[in-house]
């Protein structure tokens, strides 16, 4: 099979292409022939010896990537929910070796979900680690609960646009942060309120919230201390909180905490039944051939994009 290779640490040109024999699987794996691989920001720090590359390091082949949807082409012997033939998608071995760069990958049955018939294949790739993301961030950590204010940062990107629908399907008064270019996406997905953050500051701009999910970092997770009521909840995707940001949200009582999804067959079954039935629904804003992907990678490296890049096999 071909497959890419992360060769070192200097960015997506690190990734070299290569030919592997096709993995075999254990017990409790399946093997899924590969159509669609998403990207994530994750991946492009990975490639440049942060991210998740700590735990990776001394995986050879080294092949990155986490989020797919294919085909079944062979169960192990304990498997009893997916048969061959099946289409699936799912957020494989996160934050571990996942393996997703290549036409075949040997993934947990446990880490995978059954792909709606009336989705593509790029869609449900693009529905794995964002969507779980939001998913667990607001489901599993938060709790949010109808009538709760929610402020999500970066509303228009990868994780926002999905946490922008779920946070509204739980009951939620949604606002949405992006450039004004996005306004009208962030709107369209049920947020209830934008603000345009190269305008204005969003702390003078927005009233107190229950909690904000944060996939931006920096000194945009220090600024966002001054708009969560006290009692609420302040979510970091990107980085851990600092001694500094920890001690400051003790003292207002809010609960801060650094978030990092792992993968989850169960909560995949969730937004599985989300996209069957229209409640979630993943933007795919570009979808590159395969051998692209160092180049799909730069255009998530941009932090321009809307919604998701994929690339097909």
């Amino acid at each position: 099979m071909n497959a890419f290779l992360l060769t070192g640490t200097t960015g997506p040109d690190s990734l070299q292409t290569t030919t592997l024999s096709t993995p075999t699987i254990g017990p409790a794996e399946v093997l899924v022939q590969v159509i669609a691989i998403s990207l994530n920001p994750v991946d492009v720090k990975t490639t440049y010896g942060k991210g998740v590359y700590g735990r990776l390091k001394d995986e050879q082949p080294l092949i990155p990537g986490w989020d797919i949807s294919g085909v079944v082409s062979a169960v192990g012997a304990d498997v009893t929910d997916f048969k061959v033939g099946d289409e699936v998608f799912g957020m494989v071995n996160f934050p571990g070796h996942g393996r997703a760069y290549a036409e075949y990958m040997a993934a947990p049955a446990a880490h995978l979900a059954r792909k709606p018939a009336s989705i593509s294949h790029e869609e449900a790739a693009a529905t794995t680690l964002a969507a779980l993301t939001a998913w667990q961030a607001l489901v599993t950590k938060a709790h949010v609960q109808p009538g709760q204010r929610v402020l999500i940062h970066a509303a228009a990107g990868g994780v926002g646009h999905f946490a922008v629908q779920l946070a509204k399907e739980l009951g939620a008064y949604v606002i949405g942060t992006s450039s004004a270019a996005k306004r009208d996406f962030v709107l369209s997905l049920g947020a209830d309120e934008h603000v345009d953050y190269t305008q204005v500051r969003f702390e003078d701009a927005v009233q107190p919230v229950d909690m904000v999910l944060d996939a931006i970092g920096g000194d945009n997770m220090v600024r966002s201390l001054d708009v969560v009521k006290p009692g609420g909840t302040l979510i970091s995707i990107p980085s851990g909180l600092s001694p500094d940001i920890t001690e400051r949200a003790a003292a207002k009582g809010i609960h801060g905490y650094f978030f990092l999804v792992s993968s989850d067959g169960t909560d995949m079954q969730r937004l599985a039944e989300r996209l069957a039935d229209g409640r979630l629904r993943a933007h795919v804003s570009q979808a590159l051939p395969f051998a692209e992907l160092t180049e799909a990678l730069r255009l998530v490296e941009s932090g321009k994009t809307q919604g998701k890049v994929v690339v097909v096999l």
